[in-house]
């Protein structure tokens, strides 16, 4: 079988195809799935709904091209809140490599708390960290996983870092999956010197060489099935100029590994009427993530360095990580507080912002539900534990950076300003109504998770959906809690075992 890429733009008419496996995505899961399978032997075709931009061309665009080209909905996609719950934005790309594009390149193993509570508390015993050892290894090395160096850690960090050191807390550097960086500080918008190995430059090429057939601007609709069993794929070429479906696909193979991520591989769960309906897009985590950034007399320049270097994960045990990030300068201005001349304002203290984030570990109250079109609604109720962390995740931030010397913080509180640190311990952080938080993710899970009884899980151990055989999941959607940190290494682990499990089953079958 000779691999390559194709667009379905390129298709005249109909697309009908015939593989050991078809895989539905090309991120950090399917691109695992793909490149394992297809290094085995195995006929391979990968579908994937965006288009294929090369990694040197992404590095040649403006933050706004990238947006447009590269993100899913320009970045706008949205988890509704319910009740007193915070709307989140949930970043993701939609392009041949996924959401591996658009991230930091942070990689994280699985926590170990986290791993031992999957093992001794679900059941997967699989998944502790000592047996799990062996794949992160070899996910590591396929990515070039190495740690940020101190001298790489943009002002912007070093001030946090100070402020969180006077208060007893050293930031330990992050590990990414980066050759040959220079830390130009823009990795979530297209890496200039294509160092950022993400998918489509580590897996993809690999899969492709070994025969796999990746196929842009294609849309599945649901996964065809007889006698119980899985059959295929069905769904449609996107050809018309603005991504309209035009031609039908069908792809038949005997396995089908979903692996569209934690947003989308639900929705084909739903349209085929397959897995568990109470648990399908059902309990997602989303890592909600708050930003403060902290104005100094002294020029900053934080988007010099690399753009996520250190992280403290000394508040673990309060579910909390913080992490650091800076963002391109025209995105951090369009956030900025005020209208008219007080935004302009504002916006010219660019310079002398630093910036830090943090996530919360969730407990999943994410829900995904069918609507017309090709996108599902998300809704997000936010646990009252989880949301009692909000403040103290904040006061972390703003006190570090007070200690580092900064005359203003700007919160993720909509209405709000910057604020001195007299005012900062004045304001009522518990009382700010969840409608009013500022807040994004990056790391949708869970919403087709893993477990040992098909009675509170979508799949087991090995990713098989129950009672579908032939049908897989190997993506964010089937970790079966939130981690705490960036999913990427988590994910592409996961999916390695999900794939070296399939391919022993086609040997054994064979």
């Amino acid at each position: 079988m000779s691999g390559g890429y194709i667009s379905a733009r390129g298709v005249a008419g109909d697309l009908d195809l015939d593989a050991d496996v078809c895989v539905i995505g090309s991120g950090a899961g399917g691109s695992t799935v793909a490149t394992e399978l297809a290094l085995s032997g195995l006929r391979v075709v990968v579908l994937e709904e965006g288009a294929r931009v090369d990694a040197a061309l992404h590095g040649q665009m403006r933050p706004s091209e990238s947006l447009r080209h590269v993100w899913r909905d320009g970045a706008l996609t949205v988890a509704l809140g319910v009740g007193d719950s915070p709307s989140i934005n949930v970043t993701m790309a939609k392009v041949v490599g996924g959401s591996s594009m658009v991230t930091g390149g942070v990689c994280f193993r699985i926590p170990e708390s986290v791993g031992q509570h999957w093992a001794s508390e679900l059941g997967l015993a699989e998944y502790h960290p000592r047996v799990m050892e062996p794949l992160f290894e070899h996910v590591e090395k396929a990515i070039h996983v190495e740690e940020v160096p101190a001298a790489m850690r943009s002002r912007s960090t070093q001030l946090f870092a100070e402020g969180m050191l006077k208060r007893g807390v050293e930031l330990k550097p992050i590990r990414r999956n980066t050759k040959g960086c220079n830390g130009c500080g823009r990795c979530n918008f297209g890496c200039p010197e294509v160092a950022k190995l993400s998918v489509d430059v580590s897996y993809l090429p690999r899969a492709v060489a070994a025969g796999a057939t990746v196929y842009s601007h294609t849309w599945v609709d649901r996964v065809t099935t007889a006698g119980g069993r899985v059959t295929g794929v069905t769904g449609r070429l996107l050809q018309g100029p603005r991504g309209e479906p035009r031609g039908r696909l069908r792809v038949r193979a005997g396995r089908v590994v979903l692996a569209a991520g934690a947003w989308h591989s639900p929705g084909v769960l739903m349209r085929s009427r397959l897995g568990h309906p109470r648990w399908v897009g059902r309990g997602m985590t989303l890592h909600p993530g708050f930003r403060v950034l902290g104005r100094f007399d002294a020029p900053v320049r934080g988007w010099q360095g690399a753009l996520q270097s250190a992280y403290t994960d000394a508040f673990e045990d309060e579910g909390i990580t913080l992490m650091g990030l800076f963002v391109p300068t025209g995105v951090l201005g369009a956030t900025m507080p005020g209208v008219g001349r007080e935004h302009l304002e504002n916006a010219a203290k660019i310079g002398h912002l630093a910036m830090f984030g943090g996530i919360v570990h969730d407990k999943g109250g994410g829900s995904l539900h069918r609507i017309p079109g090709r996108e599902p609604l998300a809704l997000y109720r936010m646990d009252a534990e989880d949301k009692a962390r909000i403040p103290r995740l904040l006061t972390l931030m703003a006190e570090a950076f007070f200690a580092a010397g900064a005359r203003e913080v700007f919160l993720p509180v909509l209405g709000t300003r910057g604020m001195d640190a007299d005012a900062f311990r004045r304001f009522d952080l518990s009382a700010v109504p969840g409608s009013r938080w500022e807040s994004a993710s990056q790391h949708p899970l869970g919403s087709a998770r893993m477990g040992c009884s098909r009675e509170n899980s979508v799949v087991d151990g090995e990713g098989r959906v129950w009672d579908v055989p032939g049908l897989y999941v190997a993506d964010g959607s089937i970790l079966p809690t939130s981690l705490g940190v960036n999913p990427q290494l988590a994910i592409m682990t996961t999916a390695t075992r999900v794939a070296w499990r399939l391919r022993d089953r086609f040997r054994r079958e064979a």
